[in-house]
């Protein structure tokens, strides 16, 4: 008899719950205007506004419990001439050039006292950036990350999140793509392999349990 998928990754032990850390920060990452603007190439549609409103609860309730919130932004030199072979390969980065109205943060975030914004040029925000040594500082043991896009630098920063020694929730609520189909993939395979998946709503609660006094 066939295995179904359920039964095949089980018996390998995937989607294996983790331990939770007391000392979590969100991680939002490349809420640019790119992906909310329908004229650009990287339009994300009704997937990414979702998952901006999310995330904006999800800031709200990390401030309020004194937990640490981070953005993450893609920014090139006009022409990518730091941009490598990312930019190379994908010609709609463009529209993160440095100057241009598609790469700032999407309205309805901000980037507000005690927060955090990286500025990166690869998909993970872990990649050639400060995050890892900055959240050795603030002695953080677990990520929320919610962003755009979910097979893209959402699941690229999930995997370098546990391969650095974070236990990492992924807020799907908070994630999105132009696709339900790359979108529900990647969330199934984090989950399978890297990552717990989170609610918002259990997102919050756990926010509230590690309320910074």
């Amino acid at each position: 008899m066939t295995e179904t998928l359920e039964q095949s990754y089980d018996k390998a032990g995937y989607h294996a719950k983790q331990t939770l850390g007391v000392r979590p920060a969100l991680v939002l990452v490349d809420f640019a205007q790119a992906y909310f603007d329908p004229d650009t190439p990287l339009y994300g549609g009704e997937g990414c506004a979702t998952a901006r409103d999310h995330a904006i609860a999800l800031a709200d309730a990390a401030r309020a419990a004194g937990v640490l919130v981070i953005f993450t932004e893609v920014k090139y030199q006009p022409g990518g001439g730091d941009g490598g072979a990312f930019y190379a390969k994908v010609p709609a980065l463009s529209c993160f050039d440095a100057g241009r109205d598609t790469q700032k943060l999407v309205h309805g975030l901000s980037v507000q006292d005690g927060d955090l914004m990286i500025t990166k040029q690869y998909p993970s925000a872990f990649f050639g950036t400060s995050l890892a040594a900055t959240l050795q500082f603030h002695k953080i043991d677990t990520l929320i990350i919610g962003g755009l896009t979910t097979s893209g630098c959402v699941r690229a920063t999930c995997i370098d999140s546990i391969s650095s020694g974070f236990v990492t929730l992924i807020a799907h609520e908070a994630c999105g793509d132009r696709a339900s189909g790359p979108h529900e993939a990647n969330l199934f395979d984090m989950s399978a392999k890297y990552a717990d998946l989170i609610t918002t709503k259990n997102a919050v609660a756990y926010l509230k349990s590690c309320r910074v006094t």
